[in-house]
């Protein structure tokens, strides 16, 4: 088994958001959410070579596996793509739902390309907002939910410092995301032109909160339909930025990623 540990979407050299890339690891289900769980990295991404030369990524938080992390693709992207002389981009699968994958290498930098993908019908009835963030919420604009792989509650709040102080009822939030079939609540506010902050709630540890969630950056840009550049991490301590390119039919997520040593 070989273990690489990556920062992914940092604001600057040597932040980001943390992910583990695992190589050779040929464990069950149960034993690479034992291998997350213990880990406590804010996500794992195994990488299975499949007999016909295909490649498919199987991702685990450390509460539970995932239909797609980003930030942890754009790691294993790092890993697939590193090799002097190898391909510039590479097309693989995820685990749970088969979704294809283009792994980009450009001059700009890293990219992961994928498709927009169905959200489930919800209706997010008014006051829903409020309890799962505990508080009194006044939203600029109707929740939305939007997929580009794991599907986010968007909520848009009127600027950082409402964005900031959120407290949320994260145990609430879990219950209600699998009730229906969503991976979390994404609150965010605009900063400037073509460029956000938001936060990502997901993991029912406040301390595991998301620097970097690519998965919302993507259905971010798919909702408003626009590039945009989004900014994370402010209240982990942990700056990122997320670039995202936006054409129709098709979305492109990168940044920044490096080695952690």
């Amino acid at each position: 088994m070989i273990v690489h540990l990556l920062k992914c979407f940092g604001a600057e050299p040597g932040g980001g958001n943390a992910a583990l890339v695992v190589e050779n690891h040929h464990g069950s289900e149960a034993e690479r959410q034992a291998f997350a769980r213990a880990r406590q990295v804010s996500a794992c991404v195994f990488i299975d070579r499949q007999t016909d030369g295909s490649i498919v990524l199987d991702y685990f938080y450390p509460h539970t596996r995932s239909p797609l992390c980003l930030h942890a693709t754009l790691a294993a992207a790092h890993v697939l793509l590193a090799a002097p002389g190898g391909p510039a981009t590479l097309t693989v699968a995820t685990a749970m739902r088969g979704q294809a994958l283009q792994l980009l290498r450009s001059e700009e930098g890293l990219f992961i390309g994928l498709a927009p993908q169905p959200a489930p019908a919800v209706m997010v009835e008014k006051h829903v907002p409020s309890e799962l963030m505990g508080q009194h919420m006044h939203l600029l604009s109707p929740p939305v939910i939007a997929s580009v792989g794991s599907p986010k509650l968007l909520l848009e709040v009127a600027d950082r410092t409402t964005l900031r102080a959120l407290r949320p009822n994260l145990e609430l939030i879990a219950d209600w995301s699998t009730l229906h079939q969503v991976s979390g609540c994404y609150a965010y506010c605009r900063v400037g032109e073509n460029a956000y902050e938001g936060r990502n709630f997901n993991h029912l540890d406040p301390a595991l909160e998301d620097s970097a969630t690519g998965v919302a950056a993507g259905a971010l840009a798919l909702h408003l339909q626009q590039s945009l550049r989004l900014h994370q991490g402010h209240v982990t301590q942990q700056p990122c930025l997320i670039q995202v390119q936006y054409h129709q039919g098709e979305i492109r997520v990168g940044g920044m990623v490096q080695m952690s040593t």
